[in-house]
């Protein structure tokens, strides 16, 4: 028997009509019971990844000149979450490219010459900790960290900037309480009445025009939208162990946000059977492969709230899961992300942001209290003004800890930068000048 379809009100509008023609569609696409168990098309995937890479992009990117570093992001962390390294000719050839990317006054541009940008220069960063390396010519050295740039661009007010912001920050160890004050009460103010976030807030004002300093209320500017959601969920995460330090030193009061509205929110962006599942990005919106990493990969950040999982934040450390039984995925659909997508043509966000809600959901990534103290142990202190902070950014972005994998797995992918935990560890060592201890083979909880 068919699903039923989406109920409407009986008053049509573009959006019901959407609806209902791409239900159409994807009711083509309802999956066999009796067809065998579906596996991820990693060759062709892989395929379509290097002919970007090595060929380069079609014709039909050209608009996107001013995005050549997400291009190159999506492309070399879609071949990381699919287990797959790059040589180290192409790897320069990366580097190299990424350098003309910089500009002279920090931060990173689109492309060659281009004004720098907050967005592109998380691209650029996180493309530089999975292609590049310490030394001449590895990129990581070359980076200027100067914080004039980022100081600069510290009043943004748009979640997605934020967020770039502070795992770019986060990452090269140069984030400081004069780059993130009031950052976390802007956030707190992006939260919808529906839970999720908005891209910004709007600012209060006077009878005479005046702008309203804080604590004056800022309304939500627009919807709640997952992009902005995940952004804002994971700069409220990135901004705990500056918020731990802070709240040691001020009386004023710690900004919250509802978490029980935002998963509410979360869970019901969940696309119905007839969608076949994955999630969409807004309220009667349809459901986007792009958005199972940008809210389903949010659960992940809940759970460092405490929020759910055997293993949470406020747990003692336990065996995560529920073994490695045949029954245990069968709730993780691989066939929905390597069906013919439904538009006519793949590109490289999509390719990238599918693999990552895929790998959020066949692996359980979760903050370790046993890895947190192991790298709280393994620190050496180098008795900097802003000491206690650097160690609380340092040891709260490495103590996520990825289960292990089982047969037809992409690799894991930190829920807060979607960098391999790999990579998020080498390219965080390097600018902390620390040494990552070993992570011991995790323990699994006993089948029934």
């Amino acid at each position: 028997m068919a699903p039923n379809p989406t109920p409407t009100d009986g008053f049509p509008t573009p959006t019901s009509r959407s609806q209902a023609e791409t239900e159409a569609v994807l009711l083509k696409h309802i999956p066999d019971t009796d067809a065998p168990a579906p596996s991820l098309q990693k060759n062709a995937h892989m395929q379509f990844l290097v002919r970007n890479l090595v060929q380069g992009f079609p014709t039909r990117y050209i608009s996107q000149d001013a995005s050549q570093p997400w291009l190159l992001f999506w492309t070399v962390q879609a071949f990381s979450v699919l287990q797959v390294g790059l040589d180290p000719g192409n790897k320069q050839r990366c580097i190299d490219k990424i350098m003309t990317w910089q500009h002279p006054e920090g931060g990173f541009g689109g492309g060659p010459g281009q004004a720098a940008h907050l967005l592109p220069t998380y691209a650029s960063v996180c493309a530089l900790a999975i292609v590049g390396r310490p030394g001449p010519n590895g990129g990581w050295d070359q980076v200027d960290r100067s914080l004039n740039y980022y100081l600069q661009r510290s009043n943004t007010t748009a979640c997605s900037g934020i967020y770039c912001l502070l795992t770019v920050a986060t990452l090269l160890d140069i984030l400081t309480p004069e780059l993130v004050q009031g950052t976390a009460s802007f956030i707190a103010s992006c939260q919808t009445y529906e839970g999720g976030f908005a891209s910004a807030s709007h600012p209060s004002t006077s009878l005479s025009g005046s702008l309203l300093p804080p604590p004056a209320p800022r309304p939500p500017l627009g919807e709640a939208h997952g992009g902005y959601t995940f952004c804002a969920l994971a700069s409220w995460v990135l901004l705990r162990p500056y918020l731990a330090s802070a709240s040691q030193k001020e009386d004023a009061p710690t900004p919250t946000i509802d978490v029980k509205n935002l998963l509410r929110w979360l869970v019901n962006m969940q696309g119905i059977e007839i969608e076949l599942g994955g999630f969409k990005g807004r309220t009667n919106k349809l459901v986007d492969g792009c958005y199972s990493w940008w809210c389903g990969g949010a659960f992940a950040l809940l759970e460092a709230l405490g929020v759910g999982g055997i293993q949470n934040a406020d747990s003692d450390e336990v065996p995560i899961d529920s073994g490695t039984g045949p029954a245990v995925w069968d709730d993780v659909d691989d066939g929905l992300y390597n069906r013919q997508a439904l538009q006519e043509n793949a590109d490289a966000y999509h390719t990238l942001y599918c693999l990552s809600g895929l790998s959020s959901a066949q692996h359980h990534v979760f903050p370790s209290l046993v890895r947190r103290q192991q790298l709280v142990e393994a620190w050496d202190s180098a008795d900097t003004p802003q000491e206690d902070l650097r160690k609380r950014l340092f040891t709260e972005l490495l103590s996520w800890t990825e289960e292990e994998g089982q047969t037809n797995r992409l690799n894991a992918t930190h829920p807060l930068t979607n960098l391999t935990i790999t990579h998020t560890e080498a390219i965080a060592a390097h600018f902390y000048n620390q040494r990552v201890p070993p992570r011991p083979r995790l323990r699994s909880a006993p089948t029934a």
